[in-house]
Order: structure tokens, then sequence, then C-alpha cells
């Protein structure tokens, strides 16, 4: 963003003002290009069809280049994030999503750094040549962090996110040192780089919370056209124990819906411990384990459109696919 002299309020700006405001830029001994989108926008207007946008352009120069950076508001990011990490199968490259807590241009911003370190990572290589990342990341100020593991933590601070469940992939002080044992390395298949475009956008997030009452959860269980549900627990996976709270999350499995548990809380994972847990295990109810709200979402709406079977969808939401949560042995 970048602040209108006019009003004060921040706006959407394109690339060349991001040159002119970071000349540092060309000090990097690099082959830099861009793409900028037709109609820059604020992150809080993000949607799927602009991560199909972003999906597409990276596939598109794939062969090109040897890694990307993708510059994002904050307020999405690991939605973005979560979103590319599966829609890019068999991604190999690094996907650097960053931006600011300051708009460029402010004295103290904090996007110049961010930038200027982006564009190391997406450069970096390992001992053999390889990038040194190969999958989607989010970077902001000291840390480097798996794109579908991360999540905003701070309107206010320019360490903004965080993942609470998955070590960072680096830290960022006088140099870069990477955390080898915690990158993505998925097995050589030899295959290569599929985008995935079909997104069932058809899900709706549902928090728990006292004093939630059975006409609204049906309400929002039978809300038209609704494939899928991310229900946000408490703690380890607890929820009401009241018979209607049950019998109404089973109704909408038993109607064909898939309902995954998360949990609310920011560092864990479901581990029914408790009657309340078990009691809401028993009707059908997919276990997040430890995935974000970001990752449940756009895992779901990813799934939901590769038109595959629900019993093969539900299987898909018990396993990691990209790094996503936390199991023994990931589905390849």
């Amino acid at each position: 963003m970048i602040e209108n002299p006019a009003t004060g309020s921040l706006q959407p700006f394109d690339f060349t003002h991001l040159i002119d405001n970071v000349p540092k830029i060309r000090l990097l001994n690099y082959v830099i290009d861009n793409i900028s989108f037709d109609e820059p926008i604020d992150s809080s207007d993000m949607d799927p069809t602009h991560w199909v946008t972003i999906a597409k352009a990276i596939g598109d120069n794939y062969d090109k280049y040897d890694g990307f950076v993708v510059l994002h508001g904050t307020d999405t990011m690991a939605y973005t994030a979560s979103a590319l990490s599966f829609m890019l199968e068999n991604l190999r490259k690094p996907v650097i999503i960053t931006g600011s807590q300051l708009p460029i241009g402010e004295v103290r911003t904090d996007g110049e750094e961010n930038l200027i370190t982006a564009i190391q990572i997406a450069a970096a290589t390992d001992r053999y040549g390889a990038p040194m990342v190969q999958e989607v990341a989010i970077l902001f100020e000291n840390y480097l962090w798996r794109g579908n593991r991360a999540t905003k933590r701070s309107a206010d601070n320019f360490n903004a996110f965080k993942s609470h469940n998955y070590p960072e992939l680096a830290k960022i002080g006088l140099g870069i040192n990477f955390h080898e044992d915690a990158l993505l390395r998925l097995p050589y298949n030899g295959r290569q780089l599929k985008v995935h475009t079909k997104l069932d956008t058809s899900v709706i997030i549902i928090d728990l919370f006292p004093g939630l009452d059975e006409r609204t959860l049906r309400h929002q269980l039978s809300a038209p056209g609704i494939k899928g549900v991310v229900l946000r627990t408490y703690g380890a996976g607890n929820a009401p124990t009241a018979s209607w709270f049950t019998q109404a999350v089973k109704d909408a499995v038993d109607a064909g819906k898939i309902v995954l548990n998360v949990t609310q809380c920011v560092n864990g994972s479901i581990q029914p411990r408790y009657v309340t847990g078990h009691a809401l295990a028993a009707t059908g109810i997919i276990s997040g384990r430890d995935i974000t709200a970001e990752a449940a979402l756009t895992k779901m709406m990813f799934l939901l459109g590769a038109g595959i079977s629900e019993s093969e969808i539900r299987t898909r939401l018990t396993h990691s696919l990209c790094g996503e949560m936390t199991e023994a042995n990931p589905v390849q």
C-alpha cells in the first residue's frame, strides 16, 4: 500500500512505484522481472479468483525463473499462502509471499527489508544447487514460515505472522539461517508442476461460543449450497454435550456435508480427551489435528473442487498433502 497524499488513506499501487521507493533492489545481483495485475487490490478484497490468477501466473512462468515473490497485503496473506500450497502441485521452486505493516514510502517501513529478503530467499540454493525453499512460504521481518502453517497474529507488530504448530523455515538476522530439517522436500516422482484452478467456495467456518443455540447452528449448517464446514471448537476439540448439538452435527454429516473439526487455539491439536470431544467425534466429524483455520478452509475448497468422491475427500482431509498438518505417514 501507499499513502494517498490528498486523503491520507492507504491505497494499492503498482510495481513501478515500488522500484522508485526501494532503489536498493537494483543493487541485487539477480535478473528480476515483474508481473503487475491489471487492477491492484486491497487484500481485504481477495477472493479465490485472485488465487487462480496468481497460480496461473506462476505456472505460465515456472520454467523461466528460479523463484517467485508474491507481494500481498497482510490481512488475507495466510489464506493465499495456504491456497497456493494446494493449487501448485509438485512445486519444487520457492514461492515467497511478503508484504509490510507500514506502507512503502513511510520512513520506517518494513516493506523494503521484507522485499529484499524475500528476493534473496527466492534466489537461495542448497549445496547441490537446488532451490533451498521448494514450497510456498511467508517471509515477514525475522522469520520465514511455511505458508499453510502460518497465521496473522498481530495488527501492529512487524513480526506479524507466526506458525504455532510448526517451526520456522528460516530465521533472519545478520544472515539468513535456514532450518533445513524443517523445509519441505517431496519425494522426487518426475512429475511436473500441475496448477489446479478449480476451487469450490461452498464452504463455511463456524465458531463455537457459549450461547450458540440450536436454531442458529442448524441455520448455519443448512445454509443453501454449503458442502463443507470448518467447525472451530474449544481446546483440543471439545464442544457442548447437549443432545441437540451433536444431533445437529450428525444430521449435517448424514446429509453428505463434510465437517472438519479444528481448534480455536493458536497452538495445539484436535485430540479428544474429554467426554465432550468424544461425543462430537462420534458424529462422523473429521479431525483436523493441528491444521490452521486458513489452511482448513482452503484445503476443503481445493478438495471439493477436485471432482473426487466424498469418501476420497474425507480421506485426504485426514492426511497431509503438502505439510499443512502433522502426521506420521503423509499421503504421496
